[in-house]
């Protein structure tokens, strides 16, 4: 029988509309949501971490369920683990625990997209289909995994795509890694994976989304207080600045920032092959970091993991190449 470790920290899976009209809140736990459930063949052990909107997530928070699940899989203590979470952020958390949590074991995130209140709850069979994952074999290996609406999706692909629909999660340029049919777990491709194990992570990343005509003054001010370590700019089309932002780019890494670039574009690797001023090969002059598909939130969380396990630059290369 498998042993799952079940952690909750809240979202829309675990909310109702208490009085009417005053909206939904946090309101049930984990034996609320089980109680909706067929019988399980699972050694199932439940633990509450919080009960929030994903909105509401500190950092603190994030390395605190980072830190349980790795007790938790390294020991032996649990085959699996699932995590009921607000859907809000739950990509980043999600590729958090890919990044820093090695191992076979499935880590499990779920959640719902419609509260206990409304018509057409998914709570249950969200959490089900979790479950069923967590104890399957064929996920095995997959790192961080996201289990909505009966698809699996792998934590470096998966992102959130829509306000309100049930199937809001996509893994762009992918598909899902698995699907859950007839009560059975069935993977569909094999990921490699590669973690790091940073004592702690290294906050003071900024992430900073570019727009057209868009001035550097937010960025100056960032670089004048010295505070940052790291900055993601989520750049236009393939990972491209307006010109002016080229010299503050510049004086950022002059300081020992290290910049990663993405694009806000949902699909598609940082690179083009301009020579106008602000393109690709301008910033490769300066030594940031590409992403290769992640989006701007995904790269911060890999930047500040990187900047917590190193502080060498040329270290600090090697992991954001080699990690998948």
């Amino acid at each position: 029988m498998k042993r799952i470790l079940l952690l909750t920290t809240g979202g829309t899976i675990a909310m109702r509309e208490q009085r009417p009209g005053e909206g939904a809140t946090p309101a049930l736990e984990a034996d609320d949501l089980l109680a909706a459930l067929p019988p399980r063949a699972l050694d199932l052990q439940i633990e509450r971490l919080c009960n929030l909107p994903s909105a509401h997530l500190d950092l603190e928070t994030l390395w605190a369920l980072r830190n349980r699940v790795h007790r938790a899989l390294s020991t032996g203590e649990a085959d699996g683990v699932v995590i009921t979470h607000g859907t809000d952020t739950m990509e980043e958390t999600a590729y958090l625990l890919d990044l820093t949590v090695p191992g076979d074991g499935p880590v499990v995130l779920t959640g719902a997209m419609r509260t206990a209140s409304d018509p057409g709850y998914d709570g249950p069979a969200n959490l089900l289909a979790a479950l069923r994952v967590a104890a399957s074999d064929a996920v095995r290996g997959l790192g961080a995994l996201v289990v909505m609406n009966d698809e699996v999706h792998a934590a470096r692909y998966v992102t959130k795509t829509h306000t309100l629909n049930p199937a809001t999660f996509r893994s762009p340029g992918a598909g899902p890694v698995g699907v859950v049919a007839g009560g059975e777990v069935h993977r569909l491709f094999h990921l490699a994976r590669r973690t790091v194990d940073p004592p702690a992570l290294e906050r003071r990343v900024a992430l900073l989304k570019l727009a057209v005509g868009m001035e550097t003054d937010l960025l100056e001010w960032l670089l004048e207080r010295r505070e940052v370590r790291g900055l993601v700019v989520e750049g236009l089309g393939g990972g491209r600045v307006p010109p002016w932002w080229v010299p503050v780019l510049a004086r950022a890494r002059d300081q020992g920032v290290e910049v990663a670039v993405a694009s806000r574009c949902s699909e598609g690797v940082v690179w083009d092959g301009y020579g106008y001023a602000g393109a690709h090969r301008d910033l490769a002059r300066l030594g940031v970091l590409f992403a290769r598909g992640w989006n701007g939130p995904k790269c911060r969380i890999r930047l500040m993991a990187i900047l917590g396990a190193a502080s060498d630059p040329a270290e600090v290369q090697h992991l954001w190449s080699a990690l998948p």
